[in-house]
Protein backbone atom coordinates (compact mmCIF):
# COMPACT_ATOMS: atom_id res chain seq x y z
CA UNK A 1 0.00 0.00 0.00
CA UNK A 2 1.42 3.57 -1.06
CA UNK A 3 1.83 5.41 1.79
CA UNK A 4 1.79 8.74 -0.67
CA UNK A 5 -1.79 7.40 -2.05
CA UNK A 6 -3.13 6.67 1.24
CA UNK A 7 -2.01 10.53 2.33
CA UNK A 8 -3.86 11.87 -0.02
CA UNK A 9 -7.02 9.51 0.73
CA UNK A 10 -7.05 10.45 4.15
CA UNK A 11 -6.49 14.24 3.45
CA UNK A 12 -9.70 13.90 1.44
CA UNK A 13 -11.51 12.35 4.31
CA UNK A 14 -10.36 14.73 6.83
CA UNK A 15 -11.67 17.31 4.54
CA UNK A 16 -14.89 16.30 5.62
CA UNK A 17 -14.94 17.41 9.12
CA UNK A 18 -17.07 20.88 9.19
CA UNK A 19 -16.49 23.69 11.45
CA UNK A 20 -12.32 23.21 10.71
CA UNK A 21 -11.02 27.09 9.59
CA UNK A 22 -7.55 26.08 8.97
CA UNK A 23 -6.62 24.70 5.48
CA UNK A 24 -6.09 20.83 5.52
CA UNK A 25 -5.71 20.18 1.84
CA UNK A 26 -1.96 19.49 1.48
CA UNK A 27 0.36 18.01 3.55
CA UNK A 28 1.89 21.50 4.37
CA UNK A 29 -1.15 22.70 5.81
CA UNK A 30 -1.13 19.99 8.21
CA UNK A 31 2.67 19.65 8.98
CA UNK A 32 2.03 22.39 11.83
CA UNK A 33 -0.48 20.04 13.64
CA UNK A 34 -3.50 22.59 13.94
CA UNK A 35 -5.76 21.25 11.46
CA UNK A 36 -5.23 17.92 13.13
CA UNK A 37 -5.91 18.72 17.01
CA UNK A 38 -9.03 20.52 16.00
CA UNK A 39 -10.59 17.36 13.98
CA UNK A 40 -9.71 15.48 17.33
CA UNK A 41 -11.82 18.10 19.21
CA UNK A 42 -14.41 17.27 17.56
CA UNK A 43 -13.83 13.38 17.53
CA UNK A 44 -13.62 13.12 21.37
CA UNK A 45 -14.87 16.40 22.77
CA UNK A 46 -14.38 14.87 26.51
CA UNK A 47 -10.54 13.98 26.45
CA UNK A 48 -9.06 16.94 23.75
CA UNK A 49 -10.89 19.61 25.02
CA UNK A 50 -10.21 23.31 24.97
CA UNK A 51 -7.79 23.26 27.84
CA UNK A 52 -5.84 20.48 25.56
CA UNK A 53 -6.48 22.45 22.48
CA UNK A 54 -5.24 26.08 24.31
CA UNK A 55 -1.56 24.14 24.91
CA UNK A 56 -1.40 23.57 20.47
CA UNK A 57 0.24 26.82 19.55
CA UNK A 58 -1.35 28.66 16.17
CA UNK A 59 0.34 30.65 13.73
CA UNK A 60 3.30 29.07 13.65
CA UNK A 61 5.09 30.15 10.35
CA UNK A 62 7.56 28.43 9.05
CA UNK A 63 9.04 27.49 12.34
CA UNK A 64 9.31 23.57 12.24
CA UNK A 65 10.56 22.93 15.71
CA UNK A 66 7.51 25.09 17.00
CA UNK A 67 5.69 22.19 14.41
CA UNK A 68 7.35 19.32 15.71
CA UNK A 69 6.18 20.68 19.33
CA UNK A 70 3.10 20.53 18.77
CA UNK A 71 2.85 17.46 16.64
CA UNK A 72 4.18 15.92 19.74
CA UNK A 73 1.49 17.00 21.85
CA UNK A 74 -1.00 15.46 19.06
CA UNK A 75 0.83 12.15 18.87
CA UNK A 76 0.67 11.54 23.14
CA UNK A 77 -2.87 12.67 23.40
CA UNK A 78 -3.40 10.38 20.60
CA UNK A 79 -1.60 7.50 22.61
CA UNK A 80 -3.30 8.44 26.10
CA UNK A 81 -6.65 8.20 24.34
CA UNK A 82 -6.30 4.90 22.86
CA UNK A 83 -4.49 3.69 26.17
CA UNK A 84 -6.92 4.96 28.72
CA UNK A 85 -10.21 5.03 26.69
CA UNK A 86 -9.90 3.11 24.14
CA UNK A 87 -7.94 0.54 26.33
CA UNK A 88 -5.88 -0.54 23.38
CA UNK A 89 -2.00 -1.07 23.16
CA UNK A 90 -0.63 0.37 19.67
CA UNK A 91 3.05 -0.52 20.16
CA UNK A 92 2.88 -2.48 17.18
CA UNK A 93 2.07 0.45 14.99
CA UNK A 94 5.21 2.15 13.46
CA UNK A 95 4.38 5.65 14.82
CA UNK A 96 4.37 8.39 13.08
CA UNK A 97 8.41 10.12 12.54
CA UNK A 98 7.11 14.06 13.77
CA UNK A 99 10.21 15.95 12.91
CA UNK A 100 9.80 14.42 9.11
CA UNK A 101 6.61 15.95 9.14
CA UNK A 102 7.59 19.59 10.70
CA UNK A 103 10.38 20.22 8.99
CA UNK A 104 9.73 18.66 5.10
CA UNK A 105 6.13 17.19 5.77
CA UNK A 106 6.45 14.13 4.57
CA UNK A 107 3.30 12.65 3.41
CA UNK A 108 4.50 9.08 4.45
CA UNK A 109 5.09 9.97 8.01
CA UNK A 110 1.65 12.49 7.77
CA UNK A 111 -0.01 9.15 6.39
CA UNK A 112 0.74 7.21 10.12
CA UNK A 113 -0.77 9.81 11.88
CA UNK A 114 -3.46 10.16 10.16
CA UNK A 115 -3.80 6.94 10.18
CA UNK A 116 -4.39 7.36 13.86
CA UNK A 117 -7.13 9.36 14.15
CA UNK A 118 -8.61 7.55 12.07
CA UNK A 119 -8.68 5.02 14.22
CA UNK A 120 -9.97 7.52 17.12
CA UNK A 121 -12.94 8.38 14.65
CA UNK A 122 -13.85 4.79 14.02
CA UNK A 123 -13.52 3.95 17.90
CA UNK A 124 -15.05 6.77 19.12
CA UNK A 125 -19.04 7.08 20.13
CA UNK A 126 -19.92 8.52 17.25
CA UNK A 127 -18.41 6.47 15.23
CA UNK A 128 -21.28 5.18 13.13
CA UNK A 129 -21.66 8.13 11.75
CA UNK A 130 -18.19 8.85 10.49
CA UNK A 131 -18.23 5.57 9.27
CA UNK A 132 -21.32 6.63 6.89
CA UNK A 133 -19.25 9.52 6.22
CA UNK A 134 -16.31 6.83 4.80
CA UNK A 135 -19.13 5.20 2.49
CA UNK A 136 -20.19 8.34 1.05
CA UNK A 137 -16.48 8.65 -0.48
CA UNK A 138 -14.89 7.83 -4.14
CA UNK A 139 -14.19 4.18 -4.29
CA UNK A 140 -10.67 4.81 -4.57
CA UNK A 141 -10.51 7.21 -1.64
CA UNK A 142 -12.67 4.14 0.14
CA UNK A 143 -10.69 1.49 -0.53
CA UNK A 144 -7.74 3.76 0.81
CA UNK A 145 -9.23 4.44 4.14
CA UNK A 146 -10.61 0.88 4.50
CA UNK A 147 -7.30 -0.01 3.81
CA UNK A 148 -5.86 2.18 6.27
CA UNK A 149 -8.67 1.21 8.98
CA UNK A 150 -7.78 -2.42 8.77
CA UNK A 151 -3.91 -2.46 8.74
CA UNK A 152 -4.44 -0.28 12.29
CA UNK A 153 -7.34 -2.79 13.87
CA UNK A 154 -4.86 -5.71 13.26
CA UNK A 155 -2.01 -3.75 15.09
CA UNK A 156 -4.30 -2.99 17.82
CA UNK A 157 -3.95 -4.87 20.78
CA UNK A 158 -5.89 -5.08 24.53
CA UNK A 159 -4.39 -3.37 26.84
CA UNK A 160 -5.49 -7.04 29.29
CA UNK A 161 -5.27 -9.96 27.58
CA UNK A 162 -7.60 -11.43 26.71
CA UNK A 163 -9.97 -14.76 27.99
CA UNK A 164 -12.36 -16.94 26.40
CA UNK A 165 -14.89 -14.72 26.28
CA UNK A 166 -12.71 -12.02 24.85
CA UNK A 167 -11.06 -14.15 22.23
CA UNK A 168 -15.09 -15.21 21.32
CA UNK A 169 -15.56 -11.49 20.66
CA UNK A 170 -12.61 -10.63 18.95
CA UNK A 171 -13.18 -14.04 16.61
CA UNK A 172 -16.45 -12.63 15.57
CA UNK A 173 -15.47 -8.33 15.04
CA UNK A 174 -13.06 -10.47 12.87
CA UNK A 175 -15.80 -12.37 10.91
CA UNK A 176 -17.74 -9.18 10.84
CA UNK A 177 -14.79 -6.85 9.52
CA UNK A 178 -14.95 -9.48 6.75
CA UNK A 179 -18.27 -9.53 5.84
CA UNK A 180 -17.78 -6.02 5.85
CA UNK A 181 -15.04 -5.94 3.90
CA UNK A 182 -16.91 -8.69 1.23
CA UNK A 183 -19.84 -6.60 1.15
CA UNK A 184 -18.50 -3.77 0.07
CA UNK A 185 -16.85 -5.86 -2.55
CA UNK A 186 -19.92 -7.27 -4.17
CA UNK A 187 -21.32 -3.53 -3.46
CA UNK A 188 -18.38 -2.31 -5.91
CA UNK A 189 -18.89 -5.27 -8.23
CA UNK A 190 -23.13 -4.56 -8.62
CA UNK A 191 -22.33 -0.99 -9.13
CA UNK A 192 -19.71 -1.54 -12.10
CA UNK A 193 -21.96 -3.99 -13.13
CA UNK A 194 -24.66 -0.89 -13.14
CA UNK A 195 -22.63 1.34 -15.05
CA UNK A 196 -21.63 -1.69 -17.56
CA UNK A 197 -26.17 -2.59 -18.21
CA UNK A 198 -26.40 1.83 -18.18
CA UNK A 199 -23.33 1.73 -20.88
CA UNK A 200 -24.93 -1.24 -23.05
CA UNK A 201 -28.47 0.84 -22.64
CA UNK A 202 -26.92 4.08 -23.80
CA UNK A 203 -25.71 1.94 -26.67
CA UNK A 204 -28.67 0.20 -27.38
CA UNK A 205 -29.97 3.48 -27.20
CA UNK A 206 -28.39 5.23 -29.52
CA UNK A 207 -28.67 2.34 -32.24
CA UNK A 208 -32.40 2.65 -32.04
CA UNK A 209 -32.26 5.92 -32.83
CA UNK A 210 -30.27 5.67 -35.43
CA UNK A 211 -32.18 2.98 -36.62
CA UNK A 212 -35.32 4.83 -36.22
CA UNK A 213 -33.74 7.80 -38.15
CA UNK A 214 -33.15 5.05 -40.76
CA UNK A 215 -36.42 3.58 -40.91
CA UNK A 216 -37.58 7.30 -41.09
CA UNK A 217 -35.63 7.77 -44.28
CA UNK A 218 -36.41 4.42 -45.48
CA UNK A 219 -40.09 4.90 -44.89
CA UNK A 220 -39.49 8.45 -47.16
CA UNK A 221 -38.13 6.77 -50.57
CA UNK A 222 -40.72 4.42 -50.28
CA UNK A 223 -43.37 6.71 -50.58
CA UNK A 224 -41.84 8.17 -53.27
CA UNK A 225 -40.52 5.11 -55.42
CA UNK A 226 -43.59 2.26 -54.43
CA UNK A 227 -46.23 2.44 -52.27
CA UNK A 228 -46.04 1.63 -48.90
CA UNK A 229 -48.61 -1.19 -47.99
CA UNK A 230 -46.96 -3.22 -50.82
CA UNK A 231 -45.37 -6.13 -48.78
CA UNK A 232 -43.36 -7.64 -51.56
CA UNK A 233 -41.57 -5.00 -52.90
CA UNK A 234 -37.90 -4.48 -51.94
CA UNK A 235 -38.61 -1.74 -50.10
CA UNK A 236 -41.18 -3.40 -48.18
CA UNK A 237 -39.40 -5.97 -47.15
CA UNK A 238 -36.06 -3.71 -45.90
CA UNK A 239 -39.25 -1.92 -43.79
CA UNK A 240 -40.61 -5.12 -42.68
CA UNK A 241 -36.91 -6.19 -41.50
CA UNK A 242 -36.36 -2.67 -40.02
CA UNK A 243 -39.09 -2.82 -37.96
CA UNK A 244 -38.27 -6.61 -36.86
CA UNK A 245 -35.19 -5.12 -35.62
CA UNK A 246 -36.72 -2.40 -34.01
CA UNK A 247 -39.13 -4.74 -32.18
CA UNK A 248 -36.07 -7.18 -31.18
CA UNK A 249 -34.47 -3.72 -29.68
CA UNK A 250 -37.21 -2.62 -28.04
CA UNK A 251 -36.80 -6.20 -26.11
CA UNK A 252 -33.47 -5.96 -25.37
CA UNK A 253 -33.92 -2.46 -24.03
CA UNK A 254 -37.07 -3.65 -21.64
CA UNK A 255 -34.82 -6.52 -20.91
CA UNK A 256 -31.76 -4.34 -19.86
CA UNK A 257 -33.72 -2.14 -18.05
CA UNK A 258 -35.41 -5.03 -15.99
CA UNK A 259 -32.10 -6.37 -15.15
CA UNK A 260 -30.97 -2.98 -14.03
CA UNK A 261 -33.80 -2.59 -11.72
CA UNK A 262 -32.84 -6.01 -10.21
CA UNK A 263 -29.73 -5.03 -9.47
CA UNK A 264 -30.68 -1.71 -8.30
CA UNK A 265 -32.67 -3.40 -5.71
CA UNK A 266 -29.63 -5.92 -5.05
CA UNK A 267 -27.73 -2.92 -4.40
CA UNK A 268 -30.02 -1.73 -1.84
CA UNK A 269 -30.44 -4.92 -0.29
CA UNK A 270 -26.77 -5.16 0.05
CA UNK A 271 -26.92 -1.59 1.50
CA UNK A 272 -29.29 -2.73 4.20
CA UNK A 273 -27.24 -5.89 4.95
CA UNK A 274 -23.78 -3.45 5.13
CA UNK A 275 -25.54 -1.64 7.39
CA UNK A 276 -26.57 -4.17 9.57
CA UNK A 277 -23.18 -5.44 9.78
CA UNK A 278 -21.78 -2.07 10.52
CA UNK A 279 -24.61 -2.38 13.34
CA UNK A 280 -23.27 -5.50 14.43
CA UNK A 281 -19.33 -4.47 14.26
CA UNK A 282 -20.32 -1.83 16.64
CA UNK A 283 -22.01 -3.81 19.23
CA UNK A 284 -19.19 -6.27 19.26
CA UNK A 285 -16.77 -3.64 19.64
CA UNK A 286 -19.04 -2.47 22.90
CA UNK A 287 -19.31 -6.23 23.81
CA UNK A 288 -15.66 -5.76 23.85
CA UNK A 289 -15.12 -3.65 25.82
CA UNK A 290 -17.61 -4.69 28.47
CA UNK A 291 -15.76 -7.74 28.13
CA UNK A 292 -12.68 -5.67 28.85
CA UNK A 293 -14.33 -4.21 31.98
CA UNK A 294 -14.92 -7.93 33.28
CA UNK A 295 -12.11 -9.16 32.83
CA UNK A 296 -10.41 -6.74 34.73
CA UNK A 297 -13.02 -7.19 37.49
CA UNK A 298 -12.07 -11.05 37.43
CA UNK A 299 -8.30 -9.84 37.57
CA UNK A 300 -9.11 -7.98 40.72
CA UNK A 301 -11.22 -10.74 42.27
CA UNK A 302 -8.87 -13.58 41.38
CA UNK A 303 -6.24 -11.44 43.35
CA UNK A 304 -8.18 -10.85 46.25
CA UNK A 305 -8.72 -14.43 46.22
CA UNK A 306 -5.22 -15.37 46.50
CA UNK A 307 -4.99 -13.04 49.31
CA UNK A 308 -7.91 -14.45 51.48
CA UNK A 309 -6.63 -18.00 50.27
CA UNK A 310 -3.11 -16.92 51.95
CA UNK A 311 -5.11 -16.00 55.11
CA UNK A 312 -7.20 -19.33 55.55
CA UNK A 313 -4.30 -21.05 55.51
CA UNK A 314 -2.41 -19.29 58.27
CA UNK A 315 -5.44 -19.32 60.21
CA UNK A 316 -5.21 -22.69 59.77
CA UNK A 317 -1.97 -23.23 60.77
CA UNK A 318 -2.66 -20.87 63.72
CA UNK A 319 -5.34 -22.91 64.72
CA UNK A 320 -3.36 -25.85 64.57
CA UNK A 321 -0.65 -24.36 66.67
CA UNK A 322 -3.34 -23.64 69.16
CA UNK A 323 -4.91 -27.07 69.18
CA UNK A 324 -1.34 -28.32 70.01
CA UNK A 325 -0.82 -26.02 72.64
CA UNK A 326 -3.68 -27.19 74.17
CA UNK A 327 -2.45 -30.62 74.04
CA UNK A 328 0.16 -29.61 75.66
CA UNK A 329 -1.24 -28.11 78.32
CA UNK A 330 -3.25 -31.28 78.88
CA UNK A 331 0.31 -33.24 79.20
CA UNK A 332 1.69 -30.63 81.36
CA UNK A 333 -0.83 -30.65 83.79
CA UNK A 334 -0.93 -34.93 83.61
CA UNK A 335 2.59 -34.76 84.46
CA UNK A 336 2.59 -32.60 87.49
CA UNK A 337 -0.37 -34.53 88.94
CA UNK A 338 1.79 -37.62 88.22
CA UNK A 339 4.64 -35.26 89.93
CA UNK A 340 2.78 -34.46 92.62
CA UNK A 341 1.79 -38.33 93.05
CA UNK A 342 5.53 -39.82 92.77
CA UNK A 343 6.46 -36.89 95.13
CA UNK A 344 3.51 -37.70 97.82
CA UNK A 345 4.36 -41.52 97.43
CA UNK A 346 8.46 -40.87 97.56
CA UNK A 347 7.68 -38.94 100.77
CA UNK A 348 5.32 -42.16 102.49
CA UNK A 349 7.90 -44.24 101.33
CA UNK A 350 10.77 -42.33 102.70
CA UNK A 351 8.49 -42.61 105.81
CA UNK A 352 8.68 -45.90 105.62
CA UNK A 353 12.00 -46.53 105.12
CA UNK A 354 12.78 -44.00 107.87
CA UNK A 355 10.27 -46.48 110.25
CA UNK A 356 12.21 -49.60 108.56
CA UNK A 357 15.59 -48.39 109.57
CA UNK A 358 14.91 -47.82 113.13
CA UNK A 359 12.68 -50.92 113.09
CA UNK A 360 15.75 -52.79 111.69
CA UNK A 361 17.97 -51.41 114.21
CA UNK A 362 15.98 -53.32 117.11
CA UNK A 363 16.07 -56.41 115.57
CA UNK A 364 19.61 -56.30 115.41
CA UNK A 365 19.78 -55.08 118.74
CA UNK A 366 17.16 -57.65 119.78
CA UNK A 367 19.27 -60.50 117.93
CA UNK A 368 22.40 -59.40 119.80
CA UNK A 369 21.13 -59.84 122.71
CA UNK A 370 19.33 -63.38 121.73
CA UNK A 371 22.89 -64.45 120.49
CA UNK A 372 24.20 -63.10 123.92
CA UNK A 373 21.64 -64.42 126.05
CA UNK A 374 22.11 -67.75 124.16
CA UNK A 375 25.76 -68.20 124.53
CA UNK A 376 25.19 -67.67 128.21
CA UNK A 377 22.45 -69.90 128.63
CA UNK A 378 24.92 -72.92 126.70
CA UNK A 379 27.36 -71.64 129.26
CA UNK A 380 25.14 -71.87 131.94
CA UNK A 381 24.18 -75.65 130.73
CA UNK A 382 27.06 -76.46 130.45
CA UNK A 383 28.53 -75.46 133.88
CA UNK A 384 25.08 -77.25 134.98
CA UNK A 385 25.91 -80.33 133.94
CA UNK A 386 29.08 -80.17 135.65
CA UNK A 387 27.46 -79.37 138.74
CA UNK A 388 24.47 -81.78 138.01
CA UNK A 389 21.44 -78.88 138.80
CA UNK A 390 18.86 -79.94 136.24
CA UNK A 391 16.14 -78.32 137.86
CA UNK A 392 17.57 -75.40 138.19
CA UNK A 393 18.79 -75.02 134.57
CA UNK A 394 15.40 -76.27 133.58
CA UNK A 395 14.20 -72.66 135.32
CA UNK A 396 16.51 -70.50 133.92
CA UNK A 397 14.93 -71.66 130.40
CA UNK A 398 11.87 -70.88 131.32
CA UNK A 399 12.71 -67.76 132.57
CA UNK A 400 14.72 -66.89 129.35
CA UNK A 401 11.47 -67.62 127.06
CA UNK A 402 9.67 -65.67 129.17
CA UNK A 403 11.88 -63.15 128.80
CA UNK A 404 11.71 -63.08 124.97
CA UNK A 405 8.41 -62.49 125.04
Amino acid sequence: MDLGDVCESLIIWLGTFPNIEVPRNTPSDLSDGVAISEVLCLLAPDWFDEEWLAKIKRDVGDNWRLKVSNLKKVVKGVNDYYEQVLRQQIESFQMPDVNAIGERADASELSRLLQLVLGCAVHCENKHEYIQTIMQLEESVQHAVMSAIQELIQKEIPSTVPGDTYKQLELEHHQTTEQLHAALAEREELAQRCHELQQEVMTLGEERTALVLESEKLVKRLKDINSPDDPDSPYGQKQQQIHRQLEQLKQEKFEMEHEIDESRLKSEHMEKQLNELQQKNEDLNSMAEQARRWKDEVDELRHEAVKVEKLELTLDSYKKKVEDMTELRKQVRTLEETNRSNMQKTLELEDELRKSLCFKTQVESYKKQVQRLDAELTEERQRCDKVGIEPFVEFVISCFQLSRY
